[in-house]
């Protein structure tokens, strides 16, 4: 019987990708499986993959890429284990990491435990800790959603920072429609929809940031699916939140648009344009709630690009 499946998707990883199996290596346990899906790698991720000695690593092939959600997708339906998580194959792992989450979980006896994780770029290492401060007790997701001006759980969306019941479902599974955002709607859907969760004082795994190649770093159309992604979130949102939900979009957008010189101009008029469509349709007096309590450049950046939000009161300011 299998406890504990791990997917990892990857796309021409190569440079990190024995860091993240050694990682494993040092987590397996007989009952622990690790799926790695290569999506549609073209250089020797999957030869890497494959000659392997994991104990428990299986490898799936996408012929061509099909982003990160559906890929994550591929193991899911993979997976055989009572429960599941993520990690990317550009992060690793620190060793009994795997075990303490399955712990967690077993104890908790929840749906969801989601965990604290260290942020790596270059030689720095960031803890950066789920915004829940409630440590080790079972919660009502939906509870973990508000307040609308602060840091919530649905501002940490990080797939690979927590372990899930497999008999979540459809829960788990990630809109294959979108090639980046695709865990906001994710984490929303999850936190509206699920029974229990809890949150632990665990940081085992290395999320590498600013990784040259990522998506992150590609100022291409599939940003654009940034938006699709906050349709999702919209679609039937109850209006208790909708605050919330207004104040997470505009200050990812904010941040977009402070990132804008990565695109081209042509990409960059379409992103701005449709940004500023979505924001006139959304309740003006929640917009203009939302924009005085973002960090000063985010509320510039959105007051460039629609100067007809109206003046708030001045707040304490927090970030998305």
């Amino acid at each position: 019987m299998i406890t504990l499946s791990v997917v990892v998707p990857v796309r021409d990883g190569e440079r990190f990708i024995s860091d993240a199996l050694a990682s494993l290596a040092r987590n397996a346990r007989r009952d622990f499986e690790f799926i790695v899906v290569d999506d549609g790698s073209v250089d020797d991720t999957a030869a890497i993959v494959a000659e392997s000695e994991v104990p428990g690593l299986s490898l799936a092939r996408n012929p061509a890429p099909v982003g990160l959600a559906d890929a994550r997708n591929v193991g899911l339906k993979l997976a055989s284990g009572t429960y599941v998580t993520f990690m990317d194959g550009d992060d690793w792992l620190a060793p009994g990491y795997l075990a303490g989450l399955v712990a967690a979980i077993d104890g908790l006896g929840c749906d969801f435990v989601r965990a604290d994780h260290v942020q790596v770029e270059g030689r720095k290492r960031v803890v950066h800790r789920a915004p829940e401060a409630r440590r080790g007790l079972v919660l009502d997701p939906r509870d973990a959603i508000l307040p609308a001006d602060v840091r919530t759980m649905v501002d940490y969306p990080y797939a690979w920072a927590g372990i899930y019941r497999r008999t979540l479902g459809d829960l788990l599974r990630f809109p294959g429609s979108l090639h980046t955002a695709e865990d906001r709607p994710w984490i929303w859907r999850l936190h509206r929809q699920a029974a229990s969760f809890a949150v632990v004082s665990m940081a085992g795994l290395f999320y590498r940031r600013g990784v040259q190649g990522s998506l992150t770093q590609i100022g291409d159309e599939r940003q654009l699916h940034f938006f699709d992604a906050f349709d999702l979130v919209f679609e039937d949102l109850e209006p208790e939140f909708m605050p919330k939900a207004v104040r997470n979009f505009c200050a990812l957008f904010a941040h977009h648009l402070e990132l804008a010189d990565r695109f081209t101009p042509e990409l960059r008029a379409r992103f701005e344009a449709r940004g500023a469509a979505m924001v006139r349709a959304l309740p003006a007096d929640l917009v203009a709630a939302a924009v005085p309590r973002m960090s000063v450049e985010r509320e510039q950046a959105l007051r460039a690009l629609l100067p007809e939000i109206p003046a708030g009161a001045r707040v304490r300011r927090e970030e998305a």
